[in-house]
């Protein structure tokens, strides 16, 4: 026994420094980047003052462009809120998740964004709004704080947003929690100071101890109507000086499939520049509040010692009219509202970067999958945009494809938009480079028409293999 222990012994002493700091310490196998993603609700593109808009102020959202990439040409294939989330949570088109409109449930066969994070091996979190069939626990999230979706029916009152007109939009909208229990205490509807609401979720679940990394999902309702003057930020923007777009018109010059929609409902006819005005210092007010609560989420991160080991991505689920085109509301095709923000901060994201990389809001769960080393499930259809962001590649789109109930359709490469609209058989088109407004349609002009007519047969190529159903094929001509 004596002899074996001098052996061994001998056998320790003898070892190699560097072998013996092995023996004594295996290094640790670095965690998984933890995933926040927090959504915005109609957030027009041009709505971040460091990406170019010099009257909006959102000092927490210009530090992350800063520190982060920027897409500026990253779009929302369906603009409306259900189809678009839908998109978001499976990594799938409209046409293939099921869930092309409202109340269209997603294909229960897909595997969702939140459930492939939990499969490897992350805890699974939601906050905020939820706008898709069933609840999120159904849908891969493990638990939920700040849930805030429809039931409170029996609590709304008749109110008035900021403009004075009767609110159309979230009447009966309530907090809760997984087993529906409700919390009228914190307001039913939309309340000037719901963001906080969600923030304080955020930050509660960022505040425990992590035992394994966590994908956080937190989808803000601002700045969607009904729009209330956030307490504190009443003079941030006086409407008298706040410019209308540079693309304003009264009236849209022809019916675009919700042309008397409940968002169009929203301002009058013809539209004001006064009313617009309006309606813009409350909207620039909530993104505002919006954008303090982004900066209370950021800083917890940090406080918690988890920011350098996350990924944050920022978006919006749509854009937004507001006067642009004649129109309030999402439901079309132009830039301004098809367009969304992006900003993703993290490792392996390089900082203050623009990228006019076309991309999708479904190529955001593949992505933050391939940056984090988590599997990408067969059944998503988007695409990684880590090549992009490496500096692999300069796209992974030649083109993309929007589309709207049976309305709207339409395709945008590097430099021009064609927007079909079936239920009138008629074309619009833009060239992007020269005219990135779009005002001014090119599809009647004879120097256009072969560029018009690629446009065209490529879309509708495009539908045929989407086995799209919309009411005509648009001939070329």
């Amino acid at each position: 026994m004596r002899s074996a222990i001098l052996v061994g012994l001998t056998t320790l002493f003898t070892l190699p420094l560097s072998s013996l700091a092995v023996a004594q310490s295996q290094p640790e196998t670095p965690r998984r980047p933890n995933v926040v993603f927090l959504l915005a609700d109609d957030q027009r593109p041009d709505t971040i003052a460091a990406l170019g808009n010099p009257v909006i102020k959102t000092p927490n959202l210009d530090q992350l462009v800063k520190q982060g990439t920027s897409f500026t040409r990253a779009i929302c294939a369906n603009p409306i809120c259900t189809p678009s989330r839908a998109e978001i949570l499976t990594g799938v088109g409209g046409f293939h998740n099921g869930s092309m409109d409202f109340g269209k449930p997603i294909k229960p066969e897909l595997t969702t964004w939140s459930k492939a994070m939990h499969n490897a091996g992350y805890d699974s979190w939601y906050v905020g709004k939820w706008h898709n069939d069933g609840k999120p626990v159904i849908r891969g999230y493990d638990e939920t704080l700040g849930l805030f979706t429809g039931g409170g029916g029996r609590w709304a009152v008749p109110s008035y947003d900021g403009n004075g007109v009767l609110v159309t939009g979230y009447r009966g909208w309530i907090f809760q929690d997984d087993e529906r229990h409700f919390f009228p205490e914190k307001g039913v509807g939309l309340t000037s100071n719901i963001s906080e609401h969600f923030a304080d979720a955020a930050i509660e679940f960022i505040d425990r101890k992590h035992a394994k990394p966590f994908f956080l999902h937190v989808c803000f309702t601002a700045p969607h109507d009904p729009l209330l003057m956030p307490i504190g930020y009443e003079q941030y923007y006086n409407p008298d000086k706040m410019p209308v777009p540079k693309n304003f018109l009264p009236e849209h010059p022809f019916d675009h499939g919700n042309f008397d929609g409940r968002d169009e409902k929203l301002l009058p006819w013809p539209r004001t520049k006064k009313v617009v005005q309006n309606d813009l210092s409350l909207y620039y007010s909530v993104i505002s509040h919006l954008d303090a609560q982004v900066g209370r989420i950021v800083d917890a991160l940090k406080k918690s010692g988890q920011w350098d080991n996350t990924i944050l991505i920022y978006s919006s689920d749509h854009g937004l009219a507001v006067g642009s085109h004649g129109l309030r509301g999402k439901q079309n095709m132009y830039e301004h509202t098809i367009n969304v923000p992006l900003v993703m901060v993290g490792p392996g994201i390089p900082a203050n970067q623009r990228s006019a990389a076309q991309c999708y809001l479904r190529d955001l769960y593949p992505t933050s999958c391939d940056l984090a080393g988590v599997p990408i499930p067969k059944t998503v259809e988007g695409k990684s945009l880590k090549p992009v962001l490496q500096g692999e590649k300069d796209a992974v789109y030649d083109e993309v494809y929007g589309y709207f109930r049976d309305f709207q359709r339409m395709i945008r490469d590097d430099r021009w938009k064609l927007i079909l609209y079936p239920h009138i058989d008629r074309v619009q088109l833009f060239d992007l480079k020269n005219d990135p407004l779009e005002m001014h349609d090119l599809s009647q002009d004879p120097s256009h028409q072969q560029k018009r007519d690629e446009l065209l047969n490529r879309l509708n190529a495009w539908r045929k293999s989407q086995h799209d159903k919309s009411l005509t094929s648009a001939k070329s001509s």
